[in-house]
């Protein structure tokens, strides 16, 4: 479901169970690699985080969700809330490269790190939760306007819109794209340049770029 390699002082995270999704066994997972690349973390520590196939993660496992009782349900969204918390405020450089669909609740995911690369002849990101009639929380409303420019924001937002690598670069959903057989290349060599800054200058930096952020994410 999550595996997690090294290349030099780059973390690899790669979602690998088909779409991709967000369970109970994914949260526990996803908690368990954070903690991993936090504890071993040092001068040149990066994370770059992808998926295999067709999707960079199709969102919450709605299926999964709905087996859940309403004390299962309250559980999940705060785990979720953590993980984007605990993303956000990583003390190193993190990158994006999402290899496919990034919908919803994948959407979120890529917008919790530091800087996104997008494939750039296939796949859509979007904030699809318009179309599913479901409502998006405060707190991951609050991810939208903190990463994205307000008119984007609304947009995705209200009209659910699916945007090709070259639309989101424009929208800001995205900062950069490249082909599929160099996107992991390209977020590692992205994720290595920006690790070479000076040692614990990017947690001092998140702090204050994102504490509030965080501190809302509860």
């Amino acid at each position: 479901m999550i595996n997690l390699c090294k290349n030099g002082d780059v973390y690899i995270l790669t979602m690998n169970n088909d779409a991709n999704t967000i369970c109970l066994d994914w949260q526990q997972q996803m908690l368990e690699a954070l903690d991993e690349v936090e504890n071993n973390s040092g001068k040149g520590t990066a994370l770059v985080m992808t998926g295999e196939g067709k999707f960079y993660s199709n969102g919450v496992n709605i299926d999964a969700m709905n087996k859940l009782d309403k004390l299962g349900v309250k559980k999940f969204a705060q785990t979720m809330l953590e993980i984007h918390r605990r993303m956000i405020m990583l003390p190193f450089p993190t990158v994006a490269a999402i290899n496919g669909h990034a919908f919803a609740g994948g959407a979120f995911l890529a917008l919790s790190l530091d800087y996104r690369i997008m494939r750039e002849d296939r796949g859509w990101i979007c904030i699809s939760e318009v179309d599913a009639g479901v409502p998006i929380p405060p707190p991951m409303m609050d991810i939208l306007l903190a990463k994205l420019p307000p008119a984007a924001a609304r947009d995705a937002v209200l009209t659910g819109k699916r945007y090709t690598a070259d639309e989101a670069i424009v929208a800001g959903f995205v900062d950069s794209k490249a082909q599929s057989e160099i996107l992991l290349d390209k977020a590692v060599e992205l994720a290595t340049t920006l690790a070479s800054k000076e040692f614990g200058i990017f947690n001092k930096l998140k702090q204050t770029l994102y504490g509030d952020l965080a501190g809302r994410l509860v």
